[in-house]
């Protein structure tokens, strides 16, 4: 039978939610605000740690500013990190952005610009006469 999840991955969903809680309840630097914990990619030893982090604000200033912060604490939350998971290796971790959420939001602003410009295009819709039509059949017709 096959494992769903290899160990990494397992071990890197679990590191992913205490560098979360971490994050959220540690870190107190005021550089550092509404951060997220994307993904995190274990490497096979165990050793080493990719820490995918998203940020609310799309400024790449402080993005860039914010992942220093990190980066510069990641000594101090491994060492938080090692203290809430029973592990024998406590991995090195590397913080990095992750821009598929900003890039997502930015996608779904064109789809929903781009439909509202079809509808502007369009004018009224024939569905909205239909149902017009439709209502004022009703209120005249059957009781």
């Amino acid at each position: 039978m096959a494992k769903d999840y290899s160990r990494t991955e397992r071990v890197g969903q679990q590191y992913q939610r205490e560098i979360a809680l971490i994050l959220q309840r540690e870190i107190k630097d005021p550089r550092v605000t509404m951060v997220t914990v994307s993904d995190v990619e274990v490497s096979r030893d165990l050793a080493y740690a990719k820490v995918f982090v998203t940020f609310f604000h799309d400024d790449e200033k402080q993005t860039k500013q914010a992942l220093k912060v990190l980066n510069d604490a990641s000594g101090f939350i491994r060492s938080l990190l090692g203290k809430r998971v029973r592990a024998r290796i406590v991995p090195e971790l590397k913080f990095v952005h992750d821009g598929s959420l900003n890039e997502g939001i930015r996608m779904s602003r064109l789809v929903d610009e781009a439909i509202r410009k079809d509808h502007e295009r369009q004018g009224p819709s024939d569905d909205d006469s239909s149902d017009e039509q439709a209502n004022h059949k009703d209120s005249n017709g059957a009781d």
